[in-house]
């Protein structure tokens, strides 16, 4: 699959990934920030943002679509930084071609399983009645039902599109990513290492990536380090980007 991408910069090339519900625009301010010194790929997974929709939703399928990419833009070698999803997706890539990884960054998620756990953003997509509405503000009056954080709602809204005819749509492709949110939580598969110089940063306020979780991340990275940004949660690169940036900066430097 050809993915949708925006690049910046010059430099090493740096792949970096978003999470589930997410697009290439959440990384955007990072992307710039980081393009000062690498050639930086702002990637649209699959079913994402304004890459293609498919009915196979898998970490292979997505890893795949990186070896693509990177074929495509002949790269012999990158820096990947995946976000949760996206962090699962570099994992796999990591691990399926490690002689292509150079460093490695891994956004608050671990190798393991998560169980279903987005409900309420799935009601929330649901609640909005796309062919009812004639703004983004009607939008975001029919999700704040369901939907109580402003926040929340900003990312959700940032799927909202319209079509050749001027009528509203969700970009991404809700109906494939619900159908297997389940894939979505699969851990890494048993065997699977990655060698090279690999960071982890979990937020201290967030329960994704657990002093539990340490063991099994240098199972299959032997090479791993883990860092904790104080008071961050999920969505570490929006509520402490300075502190990621130095992180990410620090460790490919």
């Amino acid at each position: 699959m050809k993915l949708n991408f925006r690049k910046y910069g010059t430099g090493h090339p740096l792949f970096v990934l978003h999470g589930v519900f997410g697009s290439s625009d959440n990384w955007q301010t990072h992307g710039k920030a980081l393009a000062e010194h690498f050639t930086v790929y702002l990637i649209d997974q699959r079913n994402h943002g304004n890459s293609p929709h498919s009915e196979e939703m898998t970490y292979e399928a997505m890893a795949e679509d990186l070896k693509k990419l990177m074929d495509d833009e002949g790269l012999s070698s990158i820096y990947v930084l995946g976000h949760s999803m996206g962090g699962k997706t570099a994992m796999t890539f990591a691990t399926s071609y490690p002689e292509a990884v150079d460093k490695l960054i891994v956004v608050d998620i671990a190798p393991k399983y998560y169980p279903p756990h987005h409900s309420q953003i799935f009601e929330g997509f649901h609640s909005v009645q796309l062919d009812s509405i004639g703004s983004r503000k009607e939008a975001d009056e029919q999700l704040s039902k369901v939907i109580k954080e402003a926040g929340v709602r900003m990312f959700i809204l940032k799927n909202l599109s319209r079509d050749e005819s001027n009528n509203f749509v969700w970009k991404l492709n809700l109906p494939v990513i619900e159908s297997n949110i389940q894939k979505i939580g699969e851990g890494l598969v048993d065997g699977a290492s990655f060698s090279g110089p690999t960071l982890f940063i979990g937020g201290g306020a967030s329960d994704y990536i657990q002093e539990s979780d340490h063991d099994l991340i240098k199972d299959h990275f032997p090479d791993a380090t883990i860092k904790m940004v104080p008071g961050a949660g999920h969505w570490v690169h929006a509520e402490k980007p300075k502190e990621l940036g130095e992180l990410v900066m620090d460790f490919l430097a």
